[in-house]
């Protein structure tokens, strides 16, 4: 009974680890993915690094064959035990930092020399024996006994870790609001979870662990699940960092990012050990049923969770926001777009020419006194300029328009006004081309047609409302984004940052330049461009009053004075004075490549990024000024 328990928890220890060490790599993904440029994701990213390279190791060395293998690995598994410590305290000064307490300097000496401590400990794991010793095979496991120097280094690894320990309850205490202490307490339980997956047992207590293998493997195995656990309690609050979107974004996109990758990951891994295992059992090696088995499940999970994984982030995630959200899912789902009124509108176009008999049919939508050509079907060009277009349709007065119903010819066409569901408004005109005398239809056929021409004035209102939304965001969204930002900066840092200190909505003078440099690069259309978090900025909002309300030529107009004021005085010359507002023209808004620039500038690409780099900074800095200046006189 007890080998079958020790084999059984033996097997469980092997799944569990490889889903860890699968866990931390998707986590650690996830904070380079989305969190790059913020330092507690970067100083977590880090710490699952470590995590990983230990879980993975562990894996390997479990199994591998040959002894010397088996060494090379549990030496290679030093990487994480070193470096997990430094990283500890590298995420408890990030975290400080963040919620407003910044290293005084001390702080940072530490850190440097546990990061040295670290690169030594793996040096001396790896290349001798003073941390740890030979290979030991006891049976069911193998380690690495303990050096001379175990000791003191323990000795280290637990102060550091119990200083980051400190820091991660004085980064609590420092949490004002119920939702940022809640996620720094969720944070404080799942930071014992790599502690557990890094202290090496073995190494310390092999001989008296192993008295009972059952209950050692059992007590490992029930580590392992927890550090799992840990793992994503601790990426829970991370994920909040250097982020502005609302709570309820984060919350789903960790939540499927953990669905699609760990638990899909780790369910096919032990579908694989456990599969493999049972036909080892029934006298089947290497059975087939394995990739089968593997392929069936992976359709199963991916299956099930594009199926639960809506309903459970309703239920989970939304809250009191529940009908918001699913208002606006409705809208993105119901949306017509260009191409599905394209569509609709194509197919009652060819109804009307299968009803008419007409060669060429079109749908015009009128507004600001000009018809636009929606959609036309036939060989013949319906609009050949607004010159042409029917005066009747140009009157201002509505009920000049002649009746629904009522067909006039213009330019060889026999048009029907396409009007709203009161009959007053006008929305467009639907055209058919046969011939000089009027169509001659019978009581069903003049039904059909207004029924087509009804549908066709519902889809042309529909579109003209929605292009009213889509206004309306555009002019929304530079706003909302500003507040986000603000909601998202006092998470963990209070409200400090709400009280006027951060009215320019500028972080830091590396975010903007940053920002420049992408708004920039799509300077004459693109998402850096129409999302760019400088449409929040006091100087743009002023400027939309110049640009009918348009915040993307807002921002334009204002990266292009912002790049007047690197221009020297007096006419365009390639000399050194010019020289960075030259890049700036020929690679933003002349669209040049870079090898045609350099060779006009007369310089190598690597002093031409360099030059680029300093003129960005010089925009950057413009604006800057120009936003502070901005916030210091009263609005127009």
């Amino acid at each position: 009974m007890a080998d079958l328990l020790t084999s059984t928890f033996a097997v469980l220890n092997e799944i569990l680890s490889a889903g860890n060490a699968i866990t931390a790599f998707s986590l650690l993904l996830y904070s380079l993915t989305f969190h790059l440029r913020e330092r507690v994701a970067r100083a977590f990213a880090i710490l699952m690094a470590s995590v990983a390279v230990l879980y993975f190791a562990d894996v390997m060395a479990g199994t591998a064959q040959a002894q010397s293998e088996i060494e090379m690995w549990l030496r290679f598994q030093w990487l994480g035990i070193a470096f997990l410590p430094a990283a500890y305290l590298h995420l408890s000064d990030a975290l400080l930092a963040a919620t407003g307490r910044p290293s005084r300097g001390r702080r940072l000496l530490l850190l440097r020399i546990t990061y040295a401590v670290a690169g030594g400990a793996f040096a001396a794991a790896g290349l001798g024996t003073s941390l740890a010793g030979p290979l030991i095979d006891a049976g069911p496991v193998r380690y690495l006994v303990a050096g001379p120097a175990l000791a003191p280094y323990m000795a280290f690894s637990l102060a550091t870790i119990a200083i980051a320990g400190v820091n991660f309850l004085r980064a609590y205490r420092r949490c004002l609001t119920q939702d940022s202490r809640r996620r720094m307490g969720y944070f404080l339980v799942g930071s014992i979870g790599p502690f557990l997956g890094w202290f090496p047992f073995l190494s310390v207590g092999g001989p008296w662990l192993l008295g009972s293998p059952a209950a050692f493997f059992g007590f490992i195995a029930l580590s392992n699940a927890a550090v799992a656990i840990m793992l994503v309690l601790m990426a829970y609050p991370v994920a909040y960092y250097g982020v502005s979107y609302p709570d309820r974004v984060v919350k789903s996109r960790l939540f499927e990012w953990l669905l699609r990758g760990p638990v899909v990951a780790s369910t096919i891994l032990a579908v694989m050990v456990t599969v493999n295992r049972l036909g080892l059992r029934l006298g089947i090696e290497n059975t087939r049923a394995v990739p089968l088995a593997m392929v069936a499940f992976l359709l199963l999970l991916q299956y099930g969770i594009s199926w639960i994984r809506p309903a459970v982030e309703r239920w989970l995630f939304y809250g009191q926001d529940r009908n918001d959200v699913s208002r606006l899912h409705l809208l993105e789902e119901r949306l017509l777009t260009t191409g599905d009124l394209r569509q609709f509108l194509e197919a009652v176009l060819n109804s009307v020419s299968n009803l008419t008999g007409a060669r060429s049919a079109f749908v015009a939508a009128l507004g600001d006194g000009r018809l636009e050509l929606e959609v036309a079907v036939g060989p013949d060009d319906p609009l050949r300029g607004p010159d042409e277009l029917p005066q009747i349709v140009m009157s201002e007065n509505a009920h000049d328009v002649p009746p629904l119903g009522t067909l006039f010819a213009w330019n060889g066409f026999w048009l029907l006004p396409l009007r709203g569901a009161e009959g007053c408004e006008v929305f467009g005109l639907l055209g058919f081309q046969q011939g000089a005398e009027a169509p001659d239809l019978g009581a069903d056929e003049r039904d059909a047609m207004k029924s087509l021409a009804d549908r066709a004035a519902v889809a042309l209102s529909q579109r003209r409302l929605q292009k009213e939304v889509f206004a309306a965001v555009d002019r929304l969204v530079p706003q909302a984004e500003e507040i986000q930002r603000l909601r998202a900066a006092a998470r963990f840092a209070g409200g400090s940052v709400l009280d006027g200190n951060d009215r320019n909505g500028l972080q830091t003078e590396a975010d903007l330049a940053h920002w420049v440099r992408e708004a920039l690069g799509h300077y004459w259309g693109g998402p850096r461009l129409t999302r760019s978090p400088l449409l929040g900025l006091q100087i743009v909002r002023r400027a939309m009053l110049e640009t009918e309300g348009n915040p993307v030529n807002a921002l334009r107009s204002i990266l292009r004075q912002a790049m007047d004021q690197v221009r020297p005085e007096g006419d365009r010359r390639f000399t050194g004075d010019w020289m960075l507002y030259n890049i700036l023209e020929m690679k933003f808004l002349e669209g040049r490549k870079v090898r045609d620039i350099a060779l006009r500038l007369a310089m190598s690409e690597a002093d031409l990024y360099r030059k680029q780099r300093v003129a960005i900074e010089a925009v950057a800095k413009a604006i800057a000024e120009m936003e502070r200046v901005a916030n210091r006189s009263p609005a127009a």
